[in-house]
């Protein structure tokens, strides 16, 4: 953070106009917010999006990862990762693939359906997708992996971005170097996700990494990614890496409040907790939108985010466990009644899905 943002942080009657702006560009896109929701996997479809949205000081969002080949099919699975709304803006798909044409054609084929941004997955640990070439498996290529950059930007006019891990492991380090690599190709951002492919998700994020990359560029912006939960960990990415923009993926479902929370305390304002009441309505809310989305498959794709949300929104356990099995609307018209009548009598502050996660890509990722 720079003095005139921790000025302006402090005391709110420093003139706006003395403190860096949120507002800035991606190529030729205006983007509100400098935190982004990152793209989870099965979690940030349109739904999701829209009910972070609506509690506000998000930027950009980015769909969950799409496979390039079924997207050109229009494959069932594809339109609906796909699908977005008006409100549902700034926005960008982002493609996976290992072939050069299969994400040539995916690319051509979002431009010319009204999408505004393409981010290109060079992150995902998952075998699944490293298996075909696609993800990180990328990072193990830097030839093929400069020439889809290249090809991808030259296909289409809107702005082209990656999103990338730090390398393959630890002794394959390769985001500073690609990332020169990348933007001389054309490459209108990156983000940077602070872990290697060998490290999944655990151990910590890797700061000095991400600085490294930060510092390879001349002029595009750089996103942080990784670990970010609270509006202290946000400050401190920005102190040590020097990034433009942060996205935030797991600490948005620990608290759907993260974006209004930065957004709060950048404006020199109190940071709002959300209320009992805000808290349900957002749990209703998610759930109005999912089946909005998904109809009678609502019921299934919500389960999971009980995990995650439980402890935040004050559900108590018997309940958390009920919304990972529940059945039908009125069955979750009823559990999220008795939320309301109990709400605070959870005693844990630790999300279920935190207390046992993956060790690191693993064969059935």
């Amino acid at each position: 953070m720079s003095k005139q943002e921790d000025l302006y942080r402090m005391n709110p009657e420093v003139r706006a106009e003395n403190r860096v702006a949120d507002t800035f560009a991606i190529g030729d896109r205006k983007i509100p917010s400098r935190y982004f929701l990152a793209p989870l996997a099965g979690y940030t479809h349109l739904a999701f999006r829209r009910a972070i949205r609506e509690l506000g000081g998000l930027g950009l969002a980015t769909t969950d990862l799409v496979h390039a080949t079924q997207l050109c099919g229009e494959h069932r699975h594809s339109m609906e990762l796909v699908e977005t709304h008006p409100e549902d803006s700034p926005l960008s798909v982002q493609i996976f693939g290992g072939s050069v044409d299969q994400l040539v054609a995916a690319a051509v084929w979002l431009e010319n359906h009204g999408y505004q941004g393409i981010d290109i997955n060079m992150g995902c640990p998952m075998a699944k997708v490293n298996g075909k070439g696609g993800g990180a498996r990328l990072l193990c290529d830097a030839d093929l992996a400069c020439r889809l950059v290249e090809s991808v930007v030259a296909s289409v006019t809107i702005p082209v971005t990656v999103k990338m891990r730090l390398g393959w492991d630890r002794d394959s380090i390769s985001a500073p170097y690609l990332a020169r690599r990348f933007e001389a190709a054309g490459i209108s951002a990156i983000t940077i996700h602070g872990r290697t492919r060998q490290q999944g998700f655990q151990g910590a994020v890797d700061l000095d990494g991400i600085a490294a990359t930060v510092a390879a560029v001349e002029n595009i912006p750089i996103i942080g990614n990784g670990d970010v939960r609270t509006i202290d960990e946000a400050e401190q990415m920005h102190q040590k890496t020097g990034c433009t923009a942060i996205a935030i993926g797991r600490g948005a479902m620990l608290d759907p409040w993260i974006f209004r929370k930065i957004s709060d305390r950048r404006n020199g304002q109190v940071v709002r907790e959300p209320t009992g009441d805000e808290q349900i309505d957002f749990l209703v809310r998610h759930f109005e939108l999912m089946t909005e989305q998904h109809a009678e498959r609502s019921c299934t794709l919500f389960r999971k985010f009980a995990a995650w949300y439980g402890a935040r929104l004050g559900i108590p356990e018997d309940l958390e466990n009920r919304l990972r099995r529940f059945e039908g609307v009125a069955e979750f018209e009823r559990i999220a009644a008795e939320i309301r009548e109990r709400h605070g009598e959870r005693q844990s502050t630790v999300a279920t899905a935190l207390i046992k996660v993956p060790n690191g890509p693993v064969e059935r990722w």
